[in-house]
């Protein structure tokens, strides 16, 4: 057992190290050797769990990608109005992106670079059915536009990723009135 915690532990840290070098140094900046010191372990240790570094980067985009799902969906029920669904998970998407920040970066520069394969970008996008289901329950009821979920997603989501930065910058420090005008912002933006 002891054993096996400890090769949890040393994916973990993989991980970990994945996420925090890719943040601040970029994908290409990011060689196997760096996460391996990072992570405290031999550069062959990494070849152990993951087949090349394309392939840690994207099970690391998968992980991160279902605790962030997981999270935002974890109180959803689907006898929510869509406005009451949208909000809820909304607010959650919100709550994960600044409490964890390092992981809520991560996938923004996943979603905003051709660094993840496609078929690690479509298991990705399986993990938010829940809100593309919403969306088309919205479209369907004619309460949410009827636009592709790609721009639903640019006009609601995204913009949390450009707040977070801005707020690790410094360039901001988000209140709850913030999150309260960008929700409505992101609801405006989006119902019919």
């Amino acid at each position: 057992m002891a054993k096996l915690q400890k090769s949890i532990d040393k994916r973990n840290a993989l991980i970990k190290a994945t996420i925090e070098l890719v943040n601040n140094n970029g994908f290409h900046a990011t060689p196997m050797s760096k996460i391996a010191k990072m992570a405290n372990v031999s550069p062959a240790t990494i070849y152990l769990y993951f087949e090349n570094k394309q392939d840690l980067v994207n099970k690391t985009y998968i992980e991160v990608k279902e605790k962030f799902t997981a999270y935002a969906f974890e109180t959803f029920e689907e006898s929510m109005s869509v406005e009451e669904g949208f909000k809820l998970i909304w607010n959650r998407i919100a709550d994960f992106k600044f409490k964890h920040c390092e992981e809520a970066m991560f996938l923004a520069q996943c979603d905003n670079t051709p660094m993840i394969d496609e078929p690690s970008r479509e298991v990705g996008i399986k993990h938010f059915q829940t809100l593309l289901d919403l969306w088309g329950r919205g479209k369907k009821e004619g309460l949410i536009k009827p636009m592709s979920d790609h721009i639903l997603y640019a006009y609601t989501i995204i913009p949390l990723s450009f707040l977070i930065i801005s707020q690790k910058r410094g360039a901001i420090t988000l209140t709850k009135e913030h999150i309260e005008q960008s929700y409505l912002a992101a609801w405006n933006s989006i119902k019919a």
